[in-house]
C-alpha cells in the first residue's frame, strides 16, 4: 500500500453531534486532543494542546531562522513579528501542527510562510514533486501569497509555483516539471495538473491551508481532503483562517495531531482601527447615494451580491464621471490582474465586486469600504470589512441599508459581535459626506483605457520563466521577475478559484 493510500482515512462526520468516528484501520492523526472548551455560536471548540506551545518571541532574531531569511526580512522592512507571528513560529520551526485564527492582514502569510521557507531550505525538489503545499481558496489569494513569499524564497534559493485556474495550465505544468519546492495552488487547478500526471504529492511535508473556512464554504471540502490525503501522512499541517467555524472542525479533528492553537483576534474581527456604520438609506435614493460616495477622493471598493448588478453600478458610474471598474468571477484572470493593477495604483479610483474580492486582496492605504448590497451572513461581512484598516491603519465599513434590510442587518451585526454607528443619510447631506467623504460626481463619462503593455525580451532566464504570470508588484519588497510573452487566453473561470 502507497503512502497516499495509507494516508487515507475514512472517517465520518456527525455534524449534529459534532464528532468524527473513525473506522477500525484508518489512522488517527487527532489523538491527544485534551476537553474542548466552550465556542461562540457558529464556531466549534478549539481543541487544547496537550503539548505545552513554546513561548512566544517578541523579534525575528529569538527565532531559529536561516540568516538569509533574516537578512530578507531587514532588507524588506520587516522588524517586528506580528503577535501571530511572534505566537506560531516557534512552534511551527519545531515541526509542530497549527491551528491559527487571525482577520485577514493579522500577517498569517509570514506566519506559515517564514517557517515553511525555512524547514525546507537547503532540499531540492525532483520533477513533479514538490516538497511543501499551500492551498487557498482564490486566485487573488493565491497571487498574493506567492508575491508575498518571492523575496523570502529567493534569498533561501526556492522555487515557487502558482497553480491556479484562469492561467495557462502549460505553463503551470511546465514549472513543476522543472522542479519546484513550493506549489501555491487552488485545489482544482491542483487536481487537474495530478490527474494529467503533471504533480505528485508523495514528497510534500509540509501543507498549510489558508483561508480554510472558505474553502469549505465555497464547497472545495472533497477536493482538499482528497488533496490532503496525498501528502505524507506523517508530515506537518498548518491551517489558518480568519473565521473557525463547524465547516473547518472537520479539518482539524481529521488532519491536525495535537496542534498549537493560537488566535489573535475573536471570529467578528474586532478592530480598534476599524469604524462600522449602517446608513439608512431609502430605496429610491439608494442609487444616486452610492454614485456621490463613488466620487469621493480617494479610493474605495464597493461590494455588491451578483456580477449583473457589479456590471450594472459599473456602467452607470462610468457614464457619471466616476472612474470606476468591475471584478468578478465572470472576468478572466487577465482581465482581473489588470484591474486590480489598475486600482493598486490609483488608474481606477472605485472598485466594483462581488465577494471575489473579498479576500486576498491587500491594497496600501485602502480606507473604505462599502456594502452596496449588504452581506447575507457575519463571515462576509467581516471578510469585505477586512480590505480595510489592514496592519494598523485606519479606515471604516459602510453598509447601506434600506428599511427593508434594517431587522436583518440588525441580527448579522449581533452575530459578528459589532455594535456599528447607524445614521439616516441622504444623498447630497453634509452627514453623508462627513462619514463617507461623498461629493457630487462630475457627469462627464470617462472610459478606463488599458495600460500598453512593453514588448518583453525575447529572451527569459528560467527563473523568470518560473514566475510568469505574476505580473504584479508584491505588497512589500520587489517585483518577482520579467514577464515572459503574453499568449492570447480565452476567457474563462474556473469555478475552483
Amino acid at each position: 500500500m502507497n503512502r497516499a493510500s495509507t494516508a487515507r482515512t475514512t472517517r465520518t462526520y456527525d455534524r449534529s453531534r459534532g464528532s468524527a468516528a473513525q473506522r477500525s484501520g484508518a489512522p488517527r492523526r487527532s489523538q491527544g486532543y485534551g476537553r474542548r472548551q466552550a465556542a461562540p455560536q457558529g464556531e466549534f471548540a478549539l481543541p487544547k494542546t496537550v503539548t505545552p506551545a513554546l513561548p512566544a518571541v517578541e523579534s525575528f532574531a529569538d527565532l531559529a531562522l536561516p540568516a538569509p531569511l533574516l537578512a530578507a526580512l531587514g532588507h524588506e522592512g520587516v522588524t517586528v513579528p506580528f503577535p501571530i507571528q511572534g505566537a506560531t513560529l516557534p512552534n511551527s520551526l519545531a515541526g509542530r501542527d497549527v491551528l491559527g485564527r487571525g482577520r485577514t492582514g493579522s500577517g498569517k502569510t509570514l506566519a506559515f510562510g517564514l517557517a515553511m521557507l525555512a524547514r525546507t531550505a537547503g532540499r531540492r525538489a525532483e520533477s513533479r514533486q514538490p516538497l511543501a503545499l499551500v492551498l487557498v481558496p482564490t486566485r487573488e489569494l493565491a497571487q498574493q501569497v506567492t508575491d508575498a513569499l518571492t523575496p523570502y524564497a529567493r534569498s533561501v534559493r526556492l522555487r515557487l509555483a502558482t497553480v491556479v485556474g484562469g492561467m495557462s495550465i502549460g505553463r503551470q505544468a511546465g514549472a513543476l516539471r522543472a522542479g519546484a519546492e513550493v506549489v501555491v495552488a487552488t485545489p482544482g487547478r491542483l487536481k487537474d495538473l495530478i490527474g494529467r500526471g503533471d504533480c505528485r504529492l508523495d514528497d510534500v511535508a509540509i501543507t498549510v491551508l489558508d483561508e480554510a473556512d472558505q474553502m469549505a464554504d465555497m464547497g472545495f471540502m472533497p477536493q482538499v481532503t482528497a488533496l490532503l490525503d496525498q501528502v505524507r501522512p506523517e508530515g506537518q499541517r498548518m491551517l489558518f483562517s480568519a473565521t473557525l467555524d463547524r465547516n473547518v472542525d472537520l479539518l482539524v479533528r481529521r488532519y491536525l495531531t495535537d496542534p498549537v492553537v493560537h488566535s489573535v483576534d475573536p471570529s467578528a474581527g474586532a478592530v480598534t482601527t476599524m469604524e462600522h456604520h449602517v446608513l439608512h438609506v431609502h430605496e429610491a435614493d439608494k442609487d444616486r447615494t452610492t454614485t456621490e460616495i463613488a466620487a469621493r477622493d480617494g479610493r474605495v471598493i464597493m461590494f455588491l451580491d451578483t456580477k449583473h448588478a457589479v456590471d450594472k453600478l459599473t456602467k452607470h458610474l462610468l457614464n457619471s464621471g466616476v472612474r470606476a471598474a468591475a471584478l468578478h468571477g465572470g472576468k478572466s484572470q487577465p482581465q482581473r490582474t489588470r484591474t486590480l493593477a489598475q486600482f493598486k495604483t490609483g488608474h481606477v479610483t472605485v472598485l466594483v465586486a462581488t465577494n471575489v474580492a473579498a479576500r486576498g486582496i491587500h491594497v496600501d492605504h485602502l480606507d473604505l469600504v462599502v456594502n452596496v448590497d449588504p452581506p447575507t451572513d457575519h463571515k462576509d461581512y467581516l471578510h469585505r470589512g477586512g480590505r480595510t484598516a489592514r496592519a494598523g491603519e485606519s479606515g471604516s465599513v459602510v453598509t447601506l441599508v434600506t428599511p427593508g434590510q434594517r431587522r436583518g442587518m440588525s441580527r448579522l451585526m449581533a452575530s459578528a459581535a459589532i455594535t456599528p454607528r447607524i445614521t439616516p443619510v441622504r444623498s447630497g447631506e453634509e452627514e453623508l459626506s462627513r462619514i463617507t467623504g461623498a461629493q457630487a460626481p462630475s457627469g462627464t463619462p470617462v472610459v478606463i483605457t488599458a495600460p500598453v503593455a512593453e514588448r518583453p525580451r525575447r529572451a527569459v532566464s528560467s527563473a523568470a520563466s518560473a514566475s510568469r504570470g505574476r505580473r504584479e508588484r508584491p505588497a512589500q519588497g520587489r517585483a518577482t521577475g520579467r514577464p515572459g510573452r503574453r499568449r492570447a487566453q480565452r476567457p474563462a473561470f474556473d469555478p475552483a478559484a
